[in-house]
């Protein structure tokens, strides 16, 4: 049973990143395109959450983590260039 909810919650996630790049394309402003990237990375680390544990493999967590954390500072990165121009 549990692994019939994770399967169906990783399919959501692949459809809700192409969702999200569909907007990233389409998106009419640099703003939208900025969250639709971030909710992109958002969805990519659940799926690297996914794959550590159908993988059995801790590490993929840390790499997870990682990722995390370049993603946010990239997204306060862009806040600040769309907010001030520079």
């Amino acid at each position: 049973m549990a692994n019939i909810i994770y399967n169906t919650a990783a399919i959501i996630t692949l459809v809700s990143i192409g969702i999200a790049f569909i907007r990233m394309i389409i998106g009419p402003t640099v703003a939208d395109r900025a969250v639709a990237l971030d909710v992109m990375t958002i969805n990519a680390i659940s799926l690297i959450v996914f794959i550590a544990y159908y993988s059995n493999r801790i590490i993929y967590l840390d790499i997870a983590m990682v990722y995390a954390l370049i993603s946010f500072v990239g997204v306060v990165a862009i806040a600040r260039y769309l907010e001030r121009g520079i």
